[in-house]
Parts: structure tokens; sequence; C-alpha cells
């Protein structure tokens, strides 16, 4: 059900900054590091998860400092809402997996079903690599057994936004990652 943009700064005035700009900046700069040591050498490409990697991806990229190639995947299980559903698929990348290292980014590594669907997307393209990041790790049991390679920060099990995650479709542009209050 959408709302209004008064309703979603209502939302934020009540809502637990978990982690600032800061932590998020050092977080970023240490995925960075772990995933230039893993990958630098081995041509990646780059799976930008639309719509909400677009901001951790965004600001990962900047830090990695090797040639690299970026593409997207647009699959969903939110659409809109606070609770996941079925996967959707809305458009596969546009290079070749064939052979290549590929790295998923993503927001948030919840219940693991739509990052899993991912990755074995790309092992049946073709791809001979398949290493995931997510900004956000979120502590509760998983609904698969998938883990992800590359982690920058975790929260409880509460619903969060910012940072590329969103509440309703809003306050994906916020440079930290909050905690709605109920």
């Amino acid at each position: 059900m959408p709302i209004s943009a008064e309703e979603a700064q209502r939302v934020l005035d009540k809502a637990d900054c978990l982690h600032d700009r800061a932590a998020v900046a050092q977080a970023l700069d240490r995925m960075a590091h772990d995933i230039t040591l893993r990958i630098s050498q081995r041509n990646p490409l780059v799976l930008c998860v639309l719509t909400p990697g677009i901001v951790p991806a965004g600001q990962l990229l900047t830090r990695l400092n090797f040639p690299l190639q970026l593409d997207y995947i647009h699959a969903t299980r939110y659409t809109g809402n606070t609770r996941g559903g079925e996967l959707v698929w809305i458009a596969r990348p546009q290079h070749s997996l064939k052979e290549r290292c590929v790295l998923i980014v993503d927001d948030i590594y919840d219940e693991g079903i739509t990052l899993t669907a991912l990755v074995q997307a790309c092992r049946d393209e073709g791809a001979a690599e398949v290493y995931t990041a997510a900004l956000v790790e979120k502590l509760h049991d998983r609904k698969t057994s998938y883990h992800v390679d590359f982690i920058g920060l975790q929260v409880a099990d509460r619903y969060v936004f910012g940072c590329g995650m969103d509440y309703k479709d809003y306050h994906r542009n916020l440079d930290g990652i909050y905690a709605e209050n109920p």
C-alpha cells in the first residue's frame, strides 16, 4: 500500500539510527579491501541488484581500483512492501556471464532467498565463479544455507532502511541505516 511523503518523514523521525554515515563508509572501505584481495586479478563483472543495490554498489565501485565491468540484474520479492513474496524477474544481465568471475552487489542479506536465486541464475548462465556482497546482513535464521562472501554491517532482525534499502519505496537515499519504530 503506497504511503505519502509526510508519512515516510514521520517514520524517519521516529526511527533508530543503527549505523551512521561514518560506519557505512568504514564498512564499504573494508569490503572494497577484501574484494580487491579476492577478485581484482580475475576481470570481474560486477552485477548491481536493482533497485536497492544502486546505493551500495555506487559507493563500493568508487573504492575498487582495478579493471572491472558493470552490469545489472533486477529481481525482487518486495515490490514496495515490507515483507517479501514470490521472486519476480524484471531484467537479466546484458553481458555474457560465460566463464566470467561475477560479483553480485546487493543492499541486504535478509532471508537469502533472492540472493540464492541470483547466484544460481549466474551459474546457470555459465559464470566460472560467483561472489556476493551485501552492505547489510540481518541477524536471524535463514531460509537458505547460502553465505555471502563480503558483508559490511550487521543489524538485528528489524525492518531497516537507508543506503539503498527502502521503507515503502522511500528513504533509499539516506546515508545511514535506520530501523523502524512501530
